[in-house]
């Protein structure tokens, strides 16, 4: 009963959130110096054109008409149409978006697999050459800025190697020899589903550089955090315990301590995956990954404002389900957390 009032109370909160960024944004995106009439018309436009465009875009309308009319097109599953494209948003959206969220649950991936392994075990070895490297690694991580950290990957493993594709999703060839089936709009899992191994092993090797790339930062967050609650942990009582019980070290670590550790870690982790959402943007355009943060950069250079308000409302409800998700996940697994 009570985690379900949580629930309710949290739902309640993120419906305000949700209204308040829609508002925000649409507000900001009216006002900007721009001509979205013009711009929907396209090159030239006569100011019949653009007078009509007025009309069928409902611009002629006072604001708060503008504004109410794009509410009731939210409830009814609508985003609007983008003004670059012509195209309704939610139909760009199933397209930009998997490629965004394939390369942003990659790296989330590997800030659990190399993250907290790495974390639990420089804890164990407080003080200790491998402490110092992981320490540092850790704090690299965090201070090397992503852009040149991929500018320095692509002229490593692309120009003097030869190893890795420099940028894009797909090669050309492989697209036109071996068309993935979009399915999940995630290339990993279509080309598994389908069985198509030519296209996933194109696709996992143009993904490990931006993966990798966007990954340095969470990974790094995901060494610290789990490092500093190992250390505390590792001092406990029940700890001591299972020690001289003679329980082996590695199901102490991994199992016990790890279990109350892996907490913090996860809040930091599900922040981390929102980062990463709007983080990639600088990425993407590095490595021309053809995800959100490409939609986004050409909707705001065109002024496209149905499609900024709608990519940031939708980056909003991932910030707030993610956050939701990691306080019920943190009670389940503590039950020392209680949830107000």
């Amino acid at each position: 009963m009570k985690r379900l009032d949580y629930f309710l109370k949290r739902l309640f909160l993120a419906v305000i959130v949700l209204f308040s960024i829609s508002l925000i944004t649409f507000v900001i995106a009216r006002v900007l110096p721009s001509d979205p009439a013009a711009a929907w018309v396209g090159s030239r436009p006569t100011p019949e054109q653009i007078a009509k465009a007025r009309v069928d875009l409902g611009l002629d309308q006072p604001l708060y008409i503008q504004y109410l009319r794009y509410l009731g097109s939210i409830f009814r599953g609508d985003l609007g149409t983008s003004i670059k494209t012509h195209q309704p948003i939610l139909r760009d959206l199933s397209t930009y978006l998997p490629a965004t969220l394939e390369l942003v649950f990659t790296a989330i991936l590997l800030a659990v697999i190399v993250g907290v392994p790495l974390g639990v075990l420089s804890g164990a070895a407080k003080g200790s050459l491998f402490d110092h490297i992981t320490r540092l690694v850790s704090i690299a991580g965090v201070s090397i800025p992503t852009f040149w950290l991929g500018l320095l990957l692509q002229l490593f493993f692309f120009s003097h190697l030869g190893l890795l594709p420099l940028g894009g999703r797909i090669s050309n060839e492989i697209a036109l020899n071996h068309p993935v089936t979009h399915l999940s709009g995630f290339y990993l899992l279509d080309t598994l589903f389908t069985g198509n191994m030519a296209a996933f092993r194109d696709a996992l090797q143009h993904l490990i550089l931006p993966a990798f790339t966007l990954a340095t930062y969470p990974i790094a967050l995901a060494i610290r955090m789990t490092r500093s609650t190992m250390i505390e942990i590792l001092n406990e009582r029940y700890i001591l315990a299972a020690r001289i019980s003679g329980i082996p070290e590695r199901i102490v670590l991994f199992v016990l301590a790890l279990k109350n550790a892996i907490v913090p870690t996860l809040t930091v982790l599900g922040l981390s995956f929102v980062y990463s959402l709007t983080g990639a943007i600088l990425i993407e355009v590095i490595f021309s990954w053809p995800g959100l943060g490409t939609y986004i950069t050409n909707a705001v250079l065109t002024i496209d404002f149905p499609v900024i308000v709608s990519v940031t409302l939708v980056v909003t409800v991932f910030y707030v389900v993610i956050n939701l998700l990691m306080d019920l996940l943190q009670a389940a697994l503590d039950p020392r957390i209680t949830l107000q």
